[in-house]
């Protein structure tokens, strides 16, 4: 078991806090703040303990001088002093006198926000290559480490792993959060159900893989279900599909015919576009110049009658193309079922978790993941390098 925050005396202490505030910003806007929130209450619960807190955060990608304008944080402290209910100190640098300035004028319960870890990348990628000696600079700031950060703990970066390398180390309550509700998963009651969606199979090979041996039911649709329905000899017009995964899908439909359930119907157009003419389509019937982009309304009461039978319920991916509001009604009618289940039902981060927010649905299924490769790395079975660094309670 990792260490948590709870176990440290934090008073007095510079306590670096590596939060996940990679959140969408438009003109310097941010469109969603839901990262941010999440990051709260262990910001609170450090401030609250007395600590100087330092927090630490990637945001986007930095390649270019540009880039730095467009992912610099300041937005993120604007927002956070507000969440806080008292200012966050922004610090424009990720190193040097102004940030070792700032860090030792510190009052116990002031807080601090350090500038996009990933400036660090724009010469020699510091930060995502882990340099050791900048993990060794950040935390010579500070007294403790807390990770808080699940949606990078697939990665081994300077400000995880590197920091954590040098200081005593633990986990804040959403990293606590998000392994306490993951770890159903482990070893879930039966019967547990499956829903996967996106776009490629490609990207969840392990973790068919691996769920395939766990699940009761793996329910397929978004745009990866026509790889699979090509894997049985459909015509699946234009639809998207996965060439290279299609070996894989033929010996997944052997092996697992039993446990593998694939849409019967979907919803068509000739164009991948939200205003092009559709019409929902039995599977065998897709014309050759049409495309599926949702489930249809059969295939919803497929799903839906074995989710009813299902104890525990993981979803990762959408089942159709949300972002257009013609090709929404799949993933939304099943939100609604599976927010209403009495079974444990865990949302696998990205896309789907956003639908589920942007819906309203979100805070009505048990978990809600804020990872994306992380939960799908700890769904594979593999080693998150950012939780494994942490410190064990002895």
């Amino acid at each position: 078991m990792k260490k948590t925050i709870r176990d440290f005396d934090l008073l007095d202490k510079k306590v670096l806090i590596r939060c996940d505030f990679n959140v969408p910003i438009k003109e310097g806007n941010i469109v969603d703040d839901n990262r941010i929130v999440e990051s709260v209450p262990t910001i609170k619960y450090a401030m609250d303990k007395g600590a100087k807190v330092i927090l630490f955060s990637h945001l986007g990608r930095v390649k270019t001088e540009e880039d730095k304008i467009k992912n610099d944080l300041s937005p993120v402290a604007i927002r956070l002093s507000e969440l806080l209910g008292k200012k966050v100190k922004f610090i424009p640098v990720t190193r040097g006198k102004a940030l070792e300035d700032a860090v030792n004028e510190m009052s116990q319960g002031d807080v601090v926000l350090v500038q996009n870890t990933r400036y660090e990348d724009l010469e020699g990628k510091c930060e995502s290559g882990n340099d050791s000696e900048l993990g060794k600079y950040w935390a010579s700031l500070g007294d403790i480490y807390i990770n808080d950060a699940f949606g990078t703990a697939h990665r081994a970066h300077a400000s995880n792993v590197g920091i954590a390398n040098n200081l005593p180390s633990g986990v804040g309550f959403l990293i606590e959060k998000e392994l306490q509700q993951l770890s159903i998963l482990d070893n879930p009651e039966h019967p547990f159900v499956v829903i996967l969606g996106g776009s490629k199979v490609s990207d969840k090979i392990e973790v068919i893989k691996n769920l395939v041996k766990k699940a009761d039911k793996i329910l397929i649709g978004g745009g990866m279900s026509y790889t699979f329905q090509k894997a049985k000899g459909l015509n699946i017009g234009t639809s998207i599909v996965d060439e290279e995964s299609l070996d894989f899908t033929k010996e997944m439909l052997t092996k697992y015919s039993d446990k593998i359930v694939l849409p019967v119907d979907v919803k068509v157009t000739t164009e991948f576009s939200n205003d092009s003419p559709s019409h929902i389509a039995k599977v065998e019937e897709i014309a050759s110049n049409e495309m599926g982009l949702d489930i249809g309304p059969a295939t919803v009461d497929l799903f839906s009658s074995i989710l009813d039978t299902a104890k525990v319920i993981f979803w990762n991916g959408p089942v159709g193309v949300y972002e257009f509001s013609n090709y929404i009604e799949g993933t939304k009618r099943l939100l609604e079922k599976v927010s209403s289940s009495s079974a444990k039902t865990i949302l696998g981060g990205g896309d789907v978790v956003a639908a589920s927010s942007n819906l309203g649905y979100k805070d009505k299924v048990t978990h809600a993941s804020t990872g994306g490769g992380a939960t799908l790395e700890y769904i594979e079975g593999k080693e998150l390098p950012g939780i494994a660094v942490i410190d064990d309670v002895e």
